[in-house]
């Protein structure tokens, strides 16, 4: 099935998507690399087709395959220049060494498609008293032509697992983008660390916005517009007609005073904003491969970046 888990492991607590296998919490990225079963490399070969009875050589086309299992990823163009997982994973080596970060979760999807590495920053904050968030460098490497290997930070609210990747600007500032036309060498990987800022100010940053969504409160009438444009953005004059919400919407509203954590910020736009991102992590969908995938990188990271955008505009507003 495609998007699917292929291969992962992961250190330390079970994950937010409870997926994947048990490893020691202090792994060098090589050995988690190992460990996640991500040893093996892409091969770019050449594509040939038939003239009469003669097969030639595409001047213009190769295929991707993976080694181990010769398994074709898709089609590339000849500039494409496949990024190997060991180099990728070679990025967070002298941050681990150094003691700033430490090795979290890794694997595969879609047959390794789909590659990432996740690390924490070892650095985070309380929105208010047991309501902590921690910080993460998230890896995205798809061995896909069209793709570009991405780096950039992502937030995990302890209380319940939610992923929070939509609290960081998607600016050159907070994420570092890669089109497999050039090697991943130590100079581009500096560049990625300059562009990051790999500062702790991102994390700084996202904690006063997380405070200020907790010491701002929503109206019912606020509340319903803000999961109605969120979920029925077609629909805005069905703001107060409860019976006519869609499935999502009703389940949204629901869970302000049942998800994990609700009686921690009742009543404020932060308690609102965690009501969409842990249906869009815990709720949403049934297959849990799935949801790992559309939460950092498909269409549930677009929905968790549209409720901060509008859960920010109504705290401003209040």
């Amino acid at each position: 099935m495609s998007h699917m888990v292929d291969t992962m492991a992961y250190a330390g607590k079970t994950p937010w998507h409870g997926l994947g296998e048990r490893v020691d919490d202090n792994l060098t990225p090589q050995q988690m690399l190992k460990a996640a079963g991500l040893e093996w490399q892409v091969q770019k070969k050449p594509v040939y087709h038939l003239n009469g009875e003669v097969y030639v050589k595409s001047d213009e086309w190769n295929v991707l395959v993976r080694s181990d299992t010769n398994k074709i990823l898709g089609p590339c163009g000849k500039n494409y220049l496949p990024i190997q997982n060991d180099t990728v994973f070679d990025f967070f080596n002298k941050f681990v060494k150094s003691g700033d970060m430490k090795m979290d979760t890794a694997g595969s999807l879609d047959d390794g498609r789909h590659v990432w590495g996740l690390a924490s920053i070892k650095d985070g904050f309380s929105v208010t008293k047991g309501d902590d968030v921690e910080g993460y460098l998230l890896i995205s490497h798809p061995h896909q032509w069209g793709k570009a290997l991405t780096i950039m930070f992502t937030n995990i609210r302890v209380v319940c697992n939610n992923t929070i990747t939509a609290a960081l600007n998607e600016t050159g500032a907070t994420k570092f983008r890669m089109p497999h036309v050039q090697e991943f060498n130590e100079a581009v990987q500096f560049r990625a660390q300059e562009a990051l800022g790999l500062a702790k100010s991102q994390l700084s940053e996202f904690k006063q916005q997380a405070q200020f969504l907790a010491k701002k409160r929503y109206t019912e009438a606020k509340l319903n517009e803000f999961i109605v444009r969120q979920f029925m953005p077609n629909n805005v004059n069905e703001v107060q007609q409860r019976e006519l919400w869609n499935r999502s919407a009703t389940t949204v509203h629901q869970l302000l005073h049942k998800q994990p954590g609700s009686k921690m910020s009742e009543g404020t736009w932060w308690s609102a904003l965690n009501a969409v991102t842990y249906y869009a992590d815990h709720v949403s969908g049934r297959d849990r491969n799935a949801a790992l995938r559309s939460a950092w990188f498909g269409s549930k990271a677009t929905m968790k970046r549209k409720a901060l955008d509008l859960a920010t505009e109504y705290a401003k507003a209040a």
